[in-house]
């Protein structure tokens, strides 16, 4: 057994697929199944069920999947880590967001963080959706997911950092403009432009239109909560968006954004695999975008997740 083997294992449980991880790899499908099948014959039973559309792991390779992937997680970031000090240089702290996250919360904190650690870079990959981001964060070595706060996932600690309130994006123009607050029974006669289909914050207001008994008309759908806002604007539909920095003011008169009280707030913050292990760097960064929202850094070491609402992952979640 080797780490090799290991990774593979793990990459092909993710992807389903041999020939997906075979392509990711740029290695042959046959090569990618060796892998597996190394260790199942030194295990002694099976780790993956071949399917005609692809595999899917057993019990036992349930088992296998969870220990070698919080162990390869915790030993890349090691081995990134030992990298830096070999080489003398800041390092570098790797984060995977939302494409309107670093716009809406996370500019101020980049930019205070280039003036106090000029030589650590600063690299973002962008997902579309918190799931995404939880399984870049599992598959590869990185130190930060942004996501909408949900239930536990294993293997990976969420820290609310940001509490965002609903509100109901309109044209100036629109008789619902005018209002102190929006009503559930106000939604059911909406233009809605849909949030996407992936994202927590959609399952989040489908589940409540559900609960109150609302169908509301919709023949748009967007990517993302500020193309939603942008139609909104421009007078194409209505938006029901969580409360983003960066939109109200003068830069846009023609836009009104109503209150939905009724709608609980988006809770948005970060992901980790370990609150302790992650490095200066990273926890400086971490706790500039938690300032720079208006609260208190996150937890020292030793500490668990932050505050209310905030969840483990058990052993038993794009900022949209």
């Amino acid at each position: 057994m080797t780490l090799d083997d290991l990774r593979v294992f793990v990459a092909v449980c993710r992807a389903g697929s041999l020939s997906a991880v075979a392509r990711e790899l740029s290695c042959t499908q046959s090569a990618v199944s060796q892998h597996v099948k190394r260790l199942e014959r030194e295990i002694g039973t099976d780790l993956v069920e071949r399917h005609p559309r692809g595999v899917v792991p057993t019990r036992a390779g349930r088992l296998l999947q969870a220990a070698a992937a919080d162990g390869i997680a915790g030993l890349d970031v090691a081995l990134r880590r030992l990298a830096d000090l070999v080489r003398g240089d800041g390092g570098s702290v790797r984060i995977t967001t939302g494409a309107t996250t670093v716009r809406h919360f996370m500019s101020a904190a980049v930019v205070e963080f280039r003036r106090r650690h000029p030589r650590v870079s600063l690299e973002f990959q962008t997902e579309n959706s918190s799931r995404s981001c939880f399984d870049a964060l599992a598959a590869h070595d990185l130190d930060l997911a942004w996501i909408t706060i949900g239930a536990p996932v294993r293997g990976v600690e969420q820290h609310r950092v940001i509490d965002l309130p609903w509100v109901l994006a309109v044209h100036a123009d629109d008789p619902l403009a005018a209002r102190s607050r929006i009503e559930p029974q106000d939604l059911a006669g909406i233009r809605h432009i849909r949030l996407p289909e992936n994202s927590t914050s959609r399952a989040r207001l489908d589940a409540a239109f559900a609960e109150w008994g609302i169908h509301a008309t919709s023949d748009t759908g967007v990517a993302d909560w500020d193309t939603a806002i942008l139609l909104a604007e421009l007078g194409l539909g209505h938006a029901v968006v969580p409360a983003l920095p960066g939109w109200s003011g003068s830069a846009h008169p023609s836009l009104r954004f109503v209150p939905i009280p009724d709608l609980p707030a988006l809770s948005a913050g970060w992901a980790v695999r370990k609150w302790d292990a992650l490095s200066p760097q990273a926890r400086a960064f971490a706790d500039m975008v938690a300032t720079r929202s208006g609260r208190e850094s996150l937890p020292g070491p030793g500490h668990g997740p932050a505050g209310a609402g905030t969840a483990r992952r058990g052993t038993g979640a794009r900022t949209t």
